[in-house]
């Protein structure tokens, strides 16, 4: 089987299938099936439409939101110290001193 290197290629589905078996699991466990499903989804519009000159729209987001709160959630429960860090586009905006 020859499948080709990168995610953004549009995959035969045994090779789709192959990637899939091999793709880097999420920080938590209960979100990895989410993450597969959210790969899968960009990965689709990206090469199928983004590609192609067609940037209207991301029908992921949906996905890509509630993945986010699952690996938010995650990182809480595991305590992983973040403090600091803009996490997964979640980048809150820090209010300006007012002295």
């Amino acid at each position: 089987m020859n499948c080709p290197a990168t995610r953004l290629k549009v995959m035969t589905s045994e090779c789709a299938s192959v990637a899939s078996a091999i793709a880097m699991n999420s920080v938590g466990e209960a979100c990895t099936d989410m993450k597969r499903e959210y790969d899968q989804c960009f990965n689709r519009w990206f090469a199928e439409k983004f590609l192609k000159g067609d940037g209207s729209g991301d029908p992921c987001t949906d996905l890509f939101k509630r993945y986010q709160q699952c690996v938010q959630k995650a990182i809480k429960e595991k305590e992983i110290p973040i403090e600091g860090l803009e996490f997964m586009g979640h980048g809150k905006e820090k209010p300006e001193n007012s002295s």
